[in-house]
């Protein structure tokens, strides 16, 4: 190393190392590490104690004196309010330790800056105390953590609980005076407090011989609430506090600034929040109430607004509620529930959140011992079972609330709700391509700029479909599209909102036609936002009942023939029975006549399908509304609600048959070879009711012999063939089929063939 040269050298020599100059930030351990006394913790970290400092803008409940009790957005200081509230229920509290106790009042000088809250009722006890060696006035108000509630195993009722409360309003502010005068012990006090309780002045006692009163008068340190004066929006909550006491304080008059406030109990109380108020029609809100026991008060009315709960616990204001009023809320909420469940049926799903969001609860009650979450006491947290009592609402309170307006605004919401979900269905954009709907033949020009002149034809299957299809070679694919149904179509007049969102049938409709919900249909220009402009109903005469009667689109029918005869080259085509058997009436002899009865479109062939379509004038029927004549004749045939009125139109009917067959006058009907156009009220009472009356006499037992038309021919048939040995029963119905002029096939002749069988 001793020959080490050049820059290597350099690292090696041993240099002497320059002392680090003296950190003047840096702080002793002394000066890291403190100890304060409790009043310095509080007077540094008020938060704890108080709540924020800072001046917090918030929606809140006020008393405006130009408007009354009012809920807007306030700019104020929490633990302003909150050293004002601890001295307010002091004096409240009283009335649970002396039930004489009738009067409070509170006085707010905001020009001055000074409150003061008197009360009469039972004085504090102006005595020294043997262990403190001070009067129990100045010990209560003027140290920490002095109480007369740390006793857990007596059951207060009372909102002191931690021994902070009045001491906290001493502390922030820069004069606090505490006078009381007690009978009992035949002497007045007074003391007054200076700097954050940071000086006493001396106190004094004098003789009186008067009635019992507690009055504190302060004066907040708004330096250290960062205010210059008690501005408009503290006052107008610190007057809400006075009304609040007032409503929650039973028989207590409550005067301030000199007035008494015109609250006589709850009921009164909670009337200034629903002053004005106004539900869905303009009435004005309903209020049930109850005082269930000396301990429980209970109101309640709807809300717009959410839930919303107004709740006095030992006459401190939760105003974020608590276990008290989720109590009561909830057996409110388990009635309520029940009554809108039987009334939506199969509707949507009302969960008990929801029935809450449309209450607005009051409540009132007294709690032994209760606890919060926190000094500032907005909500009680104490369990259920440890209340000291119990909030049982009375069958009476529970029908009126049923009554009150809650259940019909629920209602209403689930309807919302239902068509928010019916719309989510619908699409407000018109497309030329859709997809996702199985068996759509889609016109080429749907959604297109000539969509109001293409036409959807709804088929019964797809062996009406495969008919349809065949008469597009016809007039072509552009302007029809064709869309086959399964079965009968879902009555949607009384069906559930579930029914509706799961029937896939309905919704391919909306789908393909481009429809919305709650729109109107009737004028042309709200026509160009549809797919189609027409809808073409292509089903025979047997199923002619589910017809789908859509009044606000250009609905037609396309009405294959009921049956054909044929003599020779000469063919005549028939659009119902009664129009058949008119004319059949007429003829000598119609043996010579070929008779063919259609029996679904299945029955027409390829060539026929082509000759309905060459002739789409004379085979399509629009239907035309006619006014409300239409809607009543709608409603009598599909309304769940007019079976007794079906009962009289059915008979009506079959008494004017009669009447026509005893003075030879043919049947009505309704489709004829000079039929162009129909109104809903015809095809109702004209045709409809044909079919209905049919239907009736294929199900109900005759009361001649007790057999159905099916049956009887089928006894006909075996009378015929004479069979003396056994037959099978695929046999016998193919002869039922031929030989009875039984036009439902012969898989249906199995249910009268079945029938006999025991």
């Amino acid at each position: 190393m001793a020959g080490t040269e050049g820059p290597l050298k350099s690292l090696f020599e041993n240099k002497a190392l320059s002392k680090p100059k003296k950190d003047e930030k840096r702080l002793s351990v002394e000066r890291i590490y403190q100890k304060k006394t409790q009043l310095e913790h509080i007077l540094l970290r008020p938060d704890t104690y108080i709540g924020s400092v800072e001046p917090v803008t918030q929606q809140m409940w006020v008393f405006d004196e130009d408007m009354g009790m009012n809920c807007r957005d306030i700019t104020y200081v929490p633990g302003l309010y909150k050293i004002f509230d601890e001295i307010l229920v002091n004096a409240a509290d009283n009335k649970q330790r002396d039930k004489t106790m009738n009067c409070i009042k509170v006085n707010i000088d905001s020009e001055n800056n000074t409150i003061s809250v008197w009360n009469n009722g039972k004085g504090i006890p102006v005595v020294e105390h043997k262990v403190e060696k001070v009067y129990v006035p100045a010990l209560i108000f003027g140290q920490l953590l002095t109480s007369s509630n740390y006793d857990d195993d007596e059951k207060k009722v009372t909102g002191g609980r931690n021994g902070y409360g009045a001491k906290l309003c001493n502390i922030f502010s820069i004069k606090f005076t505490v006078e009381t005068a007690c009978r009992e012990s035949k002497r007045c006090f007074k003391q007054t407090w200076f700097d954050n309780m940071g000086r006493a002045g001396e106190y004094k006692i004098k003789p009186f011989d008067g009635d019992d009163y507690t009055c504190i008068t302060f004066q907040p340190d708004l330096a250290k609430f960062k205010m210059q004066a008690l501005d408009k929006d503290t006052v107008a909550l610190l007057t809400r506090r006075a009304y609040d006491i007032a409503g929650s304080t039973k028989g207590v008059r409550v005067f301030l600034n000199g007035k008494k406030l015109p609250v006589n109990g709850f009921r009164s109380y909670v009337d200034l929040y629903l002053k004005d108020k106004v539900d869905e029609t303009g009435s004005p809100l309903t209020i049930v109430h109850e005082a269930v026991n000396d301990r429980w008060e209970v109101c309640l009315t709807l809300s717009d607004k959410g839930f919303q709960q107004v709740s006095f616990v030992n006459s401190i204001a939760t105003t974020k509620g608590g276990r008290h009023s989720d109590y009561v809320a909830d057996q409110i909420v388990s009635k309520l529930i029940e009554v809108v469940k039987k009334k939506n049926k199969a509707g949507v799903a009302v969960k008990p959140f929801q029935v809450k969001n449309h209450m607005w609860l009051f409540v009132n009650c007294l709690i032994e011992n209760p606890s919060f979450d926190s000094q500032t006491k907005e909500n009680m947290t104490l369990q259920q079972k440890n209340f000291g009592s119990t909030c049982s609402l009375s069958e009476k309170f529970v029908k009126q609330a049923n009554n009150c307006g809650i259940v019909e605004s629920i209602m209403n919401w689930v309807k919302f709700k239902a068509q928010a979900q019916l719309n989510k269905k619908c699409s407000a954009v018109k497309h030329t391509k859709i997809k996702g709907v199985p068996k759509l033949d889609d016109a080429n020009d749907a959604g297109g700029k000539n969509s109001t002149s293409c036409t959807l034809i709804l088929t019964e299957g797809d062996s009406a479909k495969t008919l349809a299809v065949s008469g597009l070679g016809v007039v072509g694919r552009d302007r029809y599209g064709v869309f086959p149904l399964r079965g009968k179509m879902l009555n949607v007049r009384e069906a559930s909102h579930k029914q509706i969102m799961e029937n896939a049938e309905i919704n391919n409709i909306i789908k393909i036609l481009g429809l919305q919900y709650k729109k109107n249909y009737s004028d042309p220009e709200s026509l160009k936002s549809l797919r189609y402009g027409k809808l073409m109903i292509m089903t025979d005469q047997v199923r002619l009942y589910t017809v789908c009667l859509l009044q606000n689109i250009r609905c037609s029918l396309c009405l294959p023939l009921s049956s054909t005869i044929y003599k020779n080259k000469q063919e005549l085509a028939f659009y119902s029975i009664p129009e058949f058997n008119e004319w059949k009436e007429k003829q000598s002899n119609t043996k010579s006549w070929k008779i063919k009865y259609y029996k679904g479109l299945g029955t027409s062939t390829s060539k026929e399908a082509k000759e309905y379509f060459s002739d789409m004038m004379r085979h399509r029927i629009p239907f035309k509304y006619s006014g409300p004549a239409d809607d009543e004749a709608i409603t009598l045939a599909f309304s769940k609600k007019m079976v007794d009125e079906r009962k009289e139109w059915l008979t009506s009917f079959m008494i004017n048959r009669r009447q026509r067959r005893e003075h030879n006058l043919p049947e009505e009907y309704l489709y004829g070879q000079e039929t162009t156009s129909l109104t809903y009220h015809d095809f109702i009472n004209k045709e409809l009711v044909q079919f209905s009356n049919s239907d009736n006499e294929r199900s109900i037992p005759c009361l001649v012999d007790g057999l159905k038309p099916g049956q009887r021919k089928v006894l006909f048939c075996c009378f015929k063939r004479n069979d003396k040995r056994e037959v099978k029963v695929a046999q016998l119905a193919g002869s039922v089929a031929e030989m009875s002029a039984y036009h439902h096939g012969e898989v249906r002749a199995f249910v009268p063939l079945t029938s006999f069988i025991v």
